[in-house]
């Protein structure tokens, strides 16, 4: 963590109300992304933080990165209302949607930047690995591991899927789940599914782009 000295003490103020809300309410993935944001804020010059009061500030964080990562959407496991997030923090809703918004837009929040993202829903999201490569929108999940660990050098994944999961199988002894085959029709083409992005016959192209061999 690096904090200029100058914010240390807004920081402090700041970030304790974040961890209490996201201990009681959310999780410890929540709290390392808004501490994270919090962080960022402190950077900035000059920072925004030395206006307003902390647990707007507070309140803004949390919003920001909860609304970011589908915290109204009930079918999410941690799922709150607006009210919810912002009545601990002692403020009306319309308060802290609007110093969310003011976050999201400072700071280049995303809904697709794996950095705002918690960890499950980097790995399950189709945006965050698509690659377009000589105009043709790439999955890097079933590219060969060296074109993988290009794509993530230059900042376009973030992180090697293929290392990860050698990673997981070596710690389980097993690899994930793969999810089960979608019902074929009377053509043997698999029913209601979405069209794959197609796929290069070689990987000549790909290798050229990223410059790896």
């Amino acid at each position: 963590m690096s904090i200029p000295k100058s914010m240390k003490e807004k920081y402090d103020q700041i970030a304790p109300l974040i961890s209490d809300f996201c201990r009681q309410h959310l999780s410890g993935e929540y709290e390392t992304l808004c501490l994270s944001l919090l962080e960022k804020l402190c950077r900035k010059r000059p920072s925004p933080l030395l206006t307003s009061r902390a647990n707007t500030w507070a309140a803004g964080i949390v919003y920001a990165i909860a609304a970011n990562n589908f915290i109204f959407d009930r079918s999410q496991p941690i799922h709150m209302t607006a009210e919810e997030l912002s009545s601990p923090f002692g403020l009306a809703k319309s308060t802290v949607a609007n110093k969310a918004a003011e976050i999201t837009r400072m700071c280049g929040i995303g809904r697709f930047d794996a950095q705002w993202m918690l960890p499950e829903l980097v790995a399950s999201s189709p945006m965050v690995w698509f690659v377009e490569v000589n105009g043709i929108l790439m999955d890097m999940r079933d590219a060969p591991v060296e074109l993988q660990i290009a794509a993530y050098e230059r900042g376009f994944i973030p992180y090697v899927p293929a290392l990860r999961q050698n990673d997981q199988v070596r710690e389980t002894g097993k690899a994930d789940p793969q999810p089960a085959p979608a019902p074929e029709n009377n053509s043997g083409e698999p029913a209601d599914a979405d069209p794959a992005p197609p796929k290069p016959e070689d990987f000549s192209d790909i290798y050229q782009t990223f410059g790896a061999e």
